[in-house]
């Protein structure tokens, strides 16, 4: 066995490494200077001013969005209706019935925007998109201040400037600033 491990190393070549110095280079610290690139890039704006958004802000407004609120005026439900502005609508319900039923909260409120965009109808044509009495108008600013204070009220303020405020001091040119320029869905 030995000896034919010295015939077949006499077959292979064994390849030997130099070792060699390394090699030495001049060199300078590299410098980076920042590049500044300035971009277009169109505005992305997410869409906060539709129908479900004014149901969602004013239901904050009114209750914190709580479906079973009752304030301490008797107001029920996530809008705060009166039992007689809900029969005024058609809804012949309890006061339990209401407030234990979110769907038809949403109903009433949606009934409530259409019969006060009718009432408002003309104020709405007129005014919308001016400043009236200091405060710019918007269909959506109208009818949330119609929620407040009845659309008498609101006729009351475009022909005398009068700005109703209910038993909390909430007035009604408060609600058509903050509920303005929603794009309300009433069909």
């Amino acid at each position: 066995m030995v000896l034919a491990m010295f015939i077949l190393m006499a077959f292979v070549s064994i390849n030997t490494v130099e070792y060699r110095e390394p090699i030495k280079i001049d060199s300078k610290p590299i410098s980076f200077k920042p590049i500044i690139l300035e971009l277009e890039v169109e505005k992305l704006e997410i869409p906060t001013n539709r129908h479900a958004d004014f149901l969602q802000a004013i239901g904050n407004k009114e209750s914190g969005n709580n479906y079973s609120a009752i304030n301490t005026y008797g107001y029920l439900g996530k809008y705060q209706f009166g039992l007689s502005t809900l029969r005024g609508l058609g809804f012949k319900v309890s006061k339990q019935e209401f407030l234990n039923n979110p769907e038809l909260q949403e109903k009433a409120m949606y009934t409530l925007l259409k019969h006060n965009r009718k009432q408002l109808k003309k104020y709405i044509r007129k005014y919308k998109g001016k400043v009236i009495h200091g405060v710019y108008v918007t269909e959506s600013g109208i009818l949330a201040a119609a929620h407040l204070s009845g659309a008498g009220n609101v006729r009351r303020f475009f022909k005398k400037g009068y700005d109703f405020k209910d038993g909390y001091g909430t007035t009604l040119t408060s609600y058509i600033q903050k509920f303005n320029g929603y794009q309300l869905e009433l069909n």
